[in-house]
């Protein structure tokens, strides 16, 4: 089966994890990442301590009980992490019922969306998917990538989306601030932040920003790294 590829915004949204135990806690710090407006967390056993730990945060809502089908009213995005297959089937059904977002843990054809290996430096996303061939490859290939994408990534991510800004407010020609974003993006920059040279950054940034904005440098690199 051939994904579409999609970065998810569940920013505000209600999401429902079904089934809290090494695979949910695991799904379910991954959607606090993203900000939701809450998670709602079903469990019949008792919540262990990394549960626990867990929903002190405000946005977690853990009850001990079995699911109901009316637990995925006003949803967006669901996850079914138990290994009671019946109950994961049910989830599917009622999903697609209801056009939620629903991942079967262990059961893509009855997901219709998997979460791939994430690699994650600041605004810098990568994910790697096998459409669920092999998970183990994917978190291979997660690992080799974390090597190479180090924090630097971060920095200079966040540093372009400093300067950004900055240089549409100039109201130049969209072929003058391409070129300019091309220039900084092919800059040695990146390097430099490796080697943590911010006398270098300056400089480079001095050399090749518009003369407006070259006073605001030191604000541009505040606390890259």
């Amino acid at each position: 089966m051939t994904y579409y590829p999609i970065f998810l915004k569940v920013k505000n949204r209600k999401c429902l994890l079904v089934g809290a135990g090494s695979v949910g806690i695991r799904k379910l710090k991954s959607i606090l990442e993203c900000d939701p407006e809450q998670v709602t967390v079903l469990d019949t056993a008792e919540p262990g301590p990394e549960l626990q730990e867990i929903s002190r945060d405000q946005r977690v809502i853990f009850e001990q009980r079995p699911f109901q089908d009316n637990d995925l009213d006003n949803v967006f995005i669901a996850f079914a992490c138990t290994n009671n297959a019946e109950l994961n089937r049910r989830m599917s059904e009622l999903c697609a019922e209801k056009n939620i977002l629903c991942n079967i843990a262990d059961f893509p054809e009855g997901s219709n969306f998997i979460v791939p290996s994430v690699i994650r430096q600041g605004d810098l996303t990568l994910a790697v998917s096998s459409g669920g061939c092999t998970p183990a490859f994917t978190k291979r290939i997660r690992r080799e990538l974390q090597d190479i994408f180090g924090p630097h990534y971060a920095a200079f991510i966040t540093l372009m989306g400093r300067i950004r800004p900055l240089v549409l407010d100039l109201g130049k020609e969209t072929s003058h601030n391409t070129a300019l974003f091309r220039l900084l993006v092919g800059s040695p920059i990146l390097d430099e932040l490796e080697a943590g040279n911010m006398e270098r950054v300056k400089q480079i940034l001095a050399d090749t920003l518009p003369q407006e904005l070259v006073p605001r440098i030191p604000e541009l690199i505040d606390e890259l790294i």
